[in-house]
């Protein structure tokens, strides 16, 4: 008798566990997607003192010299999407989403 009490307590802790590994599993997906979808806005504070626009075309030439047309977050160093994507995630703005066809002055050309 003592046997299949340890059985059943066995296959219980067996259940339990495989039920915590599921479910930290999907709360894990859940957070890097919630992450994934946070954008950037322009009026961040650390998103103005960079000069990021959403549109690289809108960038203020006369205070952000060193902008040159053609570049845009899509084809920086720091962008980590396709550069198809249109949003991607950079780690110069921890946590948000940049758009592709954006610009801020940490602008690397990716090599």
């Amino acid at each position: 008798m003592k046997q299949n009490r340890i059985s059943i307590g066995r296959r219980d802790f067996l259940r339990a566990g495989s039920l915590a590994v599921v479910s930290a599993a999907i709360a894990g997906s859940a957070g890097r997607a919630a992450a994934q979808a946070a954008r950037l806005d322009e009026k961040d504070a650390q998103a103005q003192s960079l000069g990021y626009k959403h549109d690289a075309t809108k960038v203020d030439k006369a205070k952000f010299a060193k902008y040159v047309a053609g570049q845009h977050c899509a084809n920086c160093t720091f962008y980590q999407g396709k550069p198809t994507d249109a949003w991607g995630a950079c780690p110069i703005f921890a946590g948000k989403q940049v758009a592709g066809k954006g610009w801020c002055s940490a602008y690397v050309k990716k090599a």
